[in-house]
């Protein structure tokens, strides 16, 4: 199956066997990745600080290793015969490899930005515009209700006003403050 590599220059070998052990190991990290057999790592070996396991992305790592040797081997079967000079050679496969790994960083940092923490939090409401619902009574004497919408979803919350007029329905109104779990509202 592999007998096309014993007529190749050493050099050459060597590529193409970290080529396709790396290609093998990415493969498999990949299919764990996807089924959730890869916790992490999938095989994991970081020698960064182990106490700081809430970092997004580790320099040192397995899975980095094999970003870099992917990229070394592919790089060097790829430009073995057009590239004469060997050392220039190994250098660009070099310079590729960390490509590799700088690549599979900004990855990682689009996917995290994917995450988006959607719990709801009235101290976020303060400033916000919404419509009133059910009318507000004057001077805080009693409460209504207003519709405001956060990241997308409506919310029917409770609202008073210290304003010296009722607020009646289907008025815009700015959340001024936050009073015992009950927006204070202003007309806007």
């Amino acid at each position: 199956m592999f007998g096309f590599l014993q007529n190749l220059e050493p050099l050459n070998q060597g590529f193409w066997y970290i080529a396709l052990a790396a290609s093998l190991i990415f493969l498999i990290q990949t299919v764990l990745t996807f089924i959730g057999g890869g916790h992490g790592d999938g095989i994991h070996a970081d020698f960064s600080d182990a106490g700081h396991t809430d970092t997004p992305f580790q320099l040192f790592s397995f899975r980095n290793l094999i970003n870099f040797l992917l990229g070394f081997g592919w790089s060097g079967v790829a430009f073995y015969n057009s590239i004469g000079n060997k050392t220039l050679l190994i250098f660009i496969s070099v310079v590729i490899g960390a490509g590799f790994i700088f690549l599979f960083f900004i990855l990682i940092l689009q996917i995290l930005k994917l995450t988006e923490d959607n719990t709801f939090k009235m101290e976020n409401l303060i400033g916000r515009v919404g419509e009133v619902y059910l009318t507000i009574p004057a001077k805080m004497s009693g409460k209504g209700k207003i519709l405001i919408s956060v990241n997308g979803a409506n919310h029917e919350l409770q609202a008073m006003t210290e304003s010296e007029e009722n607020i009646p329905s289907s008025h815009s109104v700015r959340v001024i403050y936050i009073y015992d779990e009950v927006l204070v509202v202003a007309e806007v």
